[in-house]
């Protein structure tokens, strides 16, 4: 919330139900063949479903999806973690460990512009859905592999998680209060990463192939892809041989920048350059503060940081958050609330952009998503698809396939 306001929580069906419609066109006539599982593959191909590419999530028969199990929570059986990354998408049911099964899989890739496959190199080998395989089947195909460490090298076979990730990359190490155990962050962000990576990469093979007619294989690592989103920590220590250490809700190179209490509620506070300083003294009434020796320039300030924000501190914890956030907003000084989960669902402006809404399945089930976060056009993206049930366009599909009976 924007006001500094404490929010209520509300319930999923609170929600504004939206009507499932054309949404998003700009992949319109893309198929896409998913084998992927979990979080990075089924985040990076539902990217690609709402921007209107036609997803083909292929399933194991027995179970599914990984995350389809995650659970509790479970909403009319179906796991939220599953139904957060896997909408507009038609689920196919299929053995292809089975030589008929993978026929028909390898069928079902010939009509495909991309596939995205998160096992390793060694599993694609023995499950003929490696990249020589599927490109002797489709020349131009665009083969996307979402791995742990990517598809070469000593540690191509190794297993990986997110957790996996954090730590390889270097987040967990800076993540947390000073002087205390290392803290994983608060989402599976190595693999949203990795699967923002991995559409991104699926979406600049399909432009550079129209030019050239050329497939590609896009080869994306989740501890590359959290450890270049620590890349302005990883720089000042390979220009200055200073380690970065964990500190909390305060940043190390920007001063001030990080958390504070208030008469009530937490807020956070960034001055980021001298003109916020100086708006941020005037805004709290003393604005002699800004113009003291020693505070002029952000160099200064961090060497007088404990002081600094002592008297900051002091100075917020007089009045409550709904004082301070309307006042810096006044003053356009950077400053928000610390907001819980369900805080967040009320924010009037992330509804206005799109973000929570609830949707209609086609077997009625109503389920409650986070929207697709980029806007187009002025116009918030609306789905096509809930999150499929477990095979639920095998037939369908597989009779386009075989133009009449799947059997």
């Amino acid at each position: 919330m924007t006001t500094g306001m404490k929010a209520k929580a509300i319930p999923a069906d609170a929600l504004p139900l939206v009507q499932s419609g054309s949404g998003y066109s700009m992949l319109d006539g893309v198929r896409i063949v998913d084998l992927t599982t979990s979080i990075a593959g089924p985040s990076a191909t539902m990217l690609l479903a709402d921007m209107g590419a036609e997803v083909l999530e292929v399933e194991r028969p027995n179970g599914g999806d990984d995350a389809r199990a995650w659970g509790p929570p479970f909403l009319d059986g179906e796991a939220l973690w599953f139904a957060s990354v896997n909408r507009n998408k038609k689920s196919v049911a299929l053995d292809y460990s089975s030589p008929e099964g993978l026929d028909v899989l390898h069928r079902l890739i010939k009509t495909a512009d991309v596939v995205v496959v998160n096992m390793s190199p060694r599993v694609t080998r023995k499950l003929k859905l490696d990249v020589a395989t599927l490109r002797a089947l489709r020349e131009d195909l665009i083969y996307v592999s979402i791995t742990g460490f990517g598809i070469a090298g000593e540690r191509a076979d190794w297993t990986c998680y997110d957790l996996i990730a954090e730590g390889y990359s270097g987040i967990m190490d800076v993540t947390g209060e000073a002087g205390r155990e290392a803290q994983k962050v608060g989402a599976p962000a190595a693999d949203m990463l990795a699967g923002q990576d991995a559409a991104f990469g699926a979406i600049a093979a399909l432009f550079d192939r129209q030019r050239t007619g050329k497939g590609h294989v896009v080869d994306v690592a989740l501890v590359d892809s959290m450890t270049r989103f620590l890349s302005c920590r990883i720089m000042p220590y390979l220009g200055s041989g200073t380690v970065p250490t964990r500190s909390g809700g305060r940043d190390s190179v920007i001063a001030i920048y990080q958390a504070f209490e208030t008469a009530d509620d937490p807020i956070t506070l960034g001055l980021g350059n001298d003109n916020l300083w100086q708006r941020f003294w005037a805004a709290v009434g003393q604005p002699e503060q800004a113009l003291l020796e020693g505070r002029s320039s952000n160099m200064e300030r961090r060497e007088n940081r404990d002081e600094i924000v002592a008297q900051i501190a002091a100075i917020l914890r007089e009045k409550p958050r709904a004082h301070w956030l309307p006042l810096f907003a006044e003053a356009r000084v950077p400053a928000g609330p610390i907001n819980r989960v369900d805080q967040v669902v009320t924010d009037e402006t992330l509804h206005q952009r799109g973000l929570f809404y609830r949707m209609t399945a086609a077997d009625g089930r109503v389920v409650p998503q986070v929207g697709t976060g980029i806007v187009f056009d002025g116009v918030p993206n609306v789905p096509r698809h809930a999150p499929p049930r477990l095979g639920e366009h095998t037939n369908d599909v597989l009779r386009e396939l075989n133009g009449s009976s799947p059997q």
